[in-house]
């Protein structure tokens, strides 16, 4: 499709939108993203913001590079990590229930599953310092990469969990430094099968998305393609002239309960609201999830939570939630625990989305 055409749509408004409210900074929020389009940054960029007083949604871009068709709103898109949140979430709802102590090892629930595990708990399980090695750090093992046709292969997660550990622990003791890892969460996921006899994806199910009625989110096992609508996802390959792939639909098994999700703007905000407004566990296990450490400068990291600082005017302001990103999607869901949220989708295009551009939008919601 001729530049022109693709453009004529980069600053279409979904017909799905809500409507916005007086608090929200909508004409701001729409040109960042639009800027973004223009820019050949992202494909294509949706939102979605709740205040005090309402809830706005947004979209910019096209569905796909070929139609030029306008991005939904509404539309579906993969979580990547957020997922991460949903696994941490109902293993500190099994803490409420009995099931097991943050400071349990995790040999005692899973016996010769992890090396070392007499030493490892789930709470470093959870925040990512056990020291188990990233197995999406070995070459063909990541979502974030190009993968060709190995993209659709089917993984369990006993055979991610042995690339992970061939490799040995990144550090000796557990708890002694943090080092984000995939391999932590697939061990979440399989705690979860463990301690309550049923999949994981179907205890996501059961204990978030139908009391919370997230009827657009999903945990998708196999299963390579999106619920429509949904902007298709895209990759850059060096190329003399620049090679643009399609990468939407994948074999999503690689992740699993680290990051196999998928769902709208409007379902993640109303996720990450509720979860930090204590309505899915008890006010004791979001404290832990909230008692965050040093990660890297950008973020500090709790259970399956990410603190961010919104530096405004008044001093920086603590947001939480989770980031993610997978071939084609990049996803960023904040709360800041006391009436507003936002969540944003972002399709990257001939280069990934800039932070810097990402920042003024959360300082747009969370500094007013």
């Amino acid at each position: 499709m001729l530049l022109k055409t693709i453009l004529s749509f980069v600053l279409a408004v979904s017909p799905a939108a809500a409507p916005a409210t007086p608090d929200i900074p909508v004409a701001e929020l729409h040109n960042r993203l639009a800027a973004l389009a223009a820019d050949r940054h992202i494909t294509a960029g949706l939102i979605h913001v709740r205040t005090g007083t309402g809830q706005w949604s947004h979209a910019v871009g096209v569905r796909d590079l070929a139609s030029g068709a306008p991005a939904a709103a509404d539309g579906h898109f993969r979580i990547g990590s957020v997922t991460k949140t949903f696994a941490a979430t109902v293993l500190l709802q099994l803490t409420d229930e009995g099931r097991l102590t943050l400071d349990d090892p995790i040999e005692r629930h899973l016996p010769g599953v992890v090396p070392d595990g007499e030493r490892i708990t789930v709470r470093h399980i959870l925040q990512h310092t056990s020291g188990l090695h990233d197995y999406m750090s070995e070459p063909g093992y990541s979502t974030n990469r190009w993968r060709a046709d190995a993209r659709f292969d089917d993984y369990t997660p006993s055979q991610l969990l042995k690339v992970a550990f061939a490799e040995g622990p990144d550090f000796e003791n557990p708890g002694e430094s943090w080092h984000y890892s995939n391999t932590n969460y697939v061990v979440a996921g399989l705690l979860v099968e463990r301690l309550t006899g049923r999949p994981y994806g179907e205890e996501v199910a059961r204990r978030i998305l139908r009391p919370l009625d997230l009827g657009h989110t999903s945990v998708p096992g196999h299963r390579p393609s999106l619920p429509t609508p949904h902007a298709r996802g895209y990759e850059p390959l060096p190329a003399t002239p620049p090679a643009i792939v399609d990468a939407t639909d994948m074999d999503p098994s690689l992740d699993w309960a680290a990051g196999e999700m998928i769902s709208t703007t409007r379902d993640l905000t109303t996720f990450v609201t509720a979860l930090l407004k204590g309505r899915l566990t008890s006010r004791a296990s979001l404290t832990e999830m909230r008692r965050t450490r040093e990660a890297v400068p950008l973020f500090r990291y709790g259970l399956g939570l990410q603190e961010f600082a919104i530096p405004c005017a008044d001093g920086p302001k603590p947001v939480w939630g989770h980031t993610g990103q997978l071939i084609g999607y990049v996803t960023v869901a904040f709360t800041d625990g006391k009436g507003k949220s936002m969540t944003l989708s972002l399709n990257p295009y001939e280069q990934d989305p800039p932070t810097e551009a990402v920042l003024p939008m959360a300082k747009a919601v969370f500094c007013r």
